[in-house]
């Protein structure tokens, strides 16, 4: 069962990409609003970004170990944690998995009404492209794969919105402690990852957190009750 469950959403992920990679590539106005973006985040005086990506850009070690973050760690955690719930939590697995569904589903509204330049392709934007400049292997966001994903598909980021659902449901459901710190831990961290790369702004992660709890909504909506109502070996909501 648990290998068919892969296997369903490695399916529904490839559809994703498809629809996702299929958004118009429309760099002028995904530039424009990059610079709306930018402009807003300085008159919110939360324009970080440049600063941590040349900070961390200075120190090697320090740039590889995000770029591997920022690479492998979105997939990593969150199918970790989808097969621990599915294993340990049965009861709660696909009422988990909708809310994972809706939110990654909303966030392809985003990438056609609000195509956006990341802050590595801002021009004059003075970013580092720290992925690239590293050669990190397996990324999508440059070099030979980069024809492979939009590059203008920044908003909201589901880099932020995937890391706050499996913090959410660590923090909810783990019984050691320790894994709970972890799931306060890895959502902060994946916003500094994404922003330390320049692949995104902080508002990007506010778009990701705000599509998240459009998904809890939306889930809540259609089973009727919150995720965490569900019992953990109760079997599971079609």
């Amino acid at each position: 069962m648990l290998i068919v469950e892969l296997g369903i959403l490695a399916a529904v992920y490839g559809v994703y990409s498809v629809i996702r990679n299929s958004v118009p590539d429309d760099e002028a106005r995904a530039v424009a609003n990059s610079v709306r973006i930018w402009t807003t985040e300085q008159s919110m005086n939360i324009d970080f970004e440049l600063w941590l990506n040349h900070t961390v850009h200075a120190i090697e070690w320090l740039t590889v170990t995000v770029n591997y973050f920022y690479v492998f760690l979105h997939f990593v955690v969150t199918g970790s944690v989808l097969v621990w719930l599915f294993v340990r939590h049965p009861g709660r697995y696909r009422a988990a998995r909708t809310v994972l569904a809706f939110t990654t589903g909303l966030a392809l509204f985003g990438y056609f009404l609000f195509p956006l330049a990341p802050p590595r392709l801002l021009p004059s934007g003075g970013f580092y492209d720290t992925v690239a400049i590293h050669e990190t292997v397996g990324a999508l966001t440059s070099g030979d794969l980069q024809s492979l994903s939009n590059q203008y598909a920044a908003m909201p980021s589901m880099h932020a919105g995937w890391s706050l659902w499996c913090g959410i449901l660590i923090v909810m459901f783990a019984r050691r402690r320790w894994l709970r710190v972890l799931g306060v831990l890895y959502p902060l961290a994946t916003v500094l990852v994404i922003t330390a790369t320049g692949n995104h702004y902080v508002l990007d992660a506010v778009g990701g957190y705000v599509t998240l709890a459009a998904g809890f909504g939306l889930q809540r909506l259609l089973h009727g009750r919150s995720l965490h109502a569900f019992k953990q070996h109760v079997p599971a909501v079609p």
